[in-house]
Order: C-alpha cells, then sequence, then structure tokens
C-alpha cells in the first residue's frame, strides 16, 4: 500500500465507518439470539433484528464506495 496512498486513505476511511457497525451489529445477534433462546417475543426483539439488516446495508455501502 506504500505506493498506493489514494487507496490506503480510502481504506482507512471505510475502516472507521465499518467496525462501528460491526460492533453494532454483533451486539443486536447477540441480543436477539439471548431474546430467542428464552423465548422471549417482544418489540425489542424486532427491533434488534432491524438493526442487524440496517448495520448489514451500511457495510454493503461503505464497501461498495470504497476505493
Amino acid at each position: 500500500m506504500q505506493d498506493y496512498p489514494v487507496e490506503k486513505l480510502s481504506i482507512h476511511m471505510r475502516e472507521r465507518i465499518v467496525l462501528p457497525l460491526i460492533t453494532i451489529q454483533q451486539y443486536a445477534i447477540t441480543r436477539g439470539r439471548e431474546m430467542e433462546e428464552k423465548l422471549i417475543n417482544n418489540p425489542e426483539r424486532d427491533v434488534f433484528g432491524k438493526l442487524v439488516m440496517r448495520c448489514s446495508f451500511g457495510i454493503i455501502n461503505a464497501g461498495r464506495n470504497s476505493a
């Protein structure tokens, strides 16, 4: 990457967006699974599912827009 400073910067910027999204997504997956295992069915569980999907969209878009 030494010879490609623009690409290096692009990857760095993408990582600043993607890493928080992955962290949020992992938390939502964990909480959703815990609720599923305990057979808890409330609106909060649906919110975690939607959060997982929205994070996926953000991660995909960050990957497409890089470089």
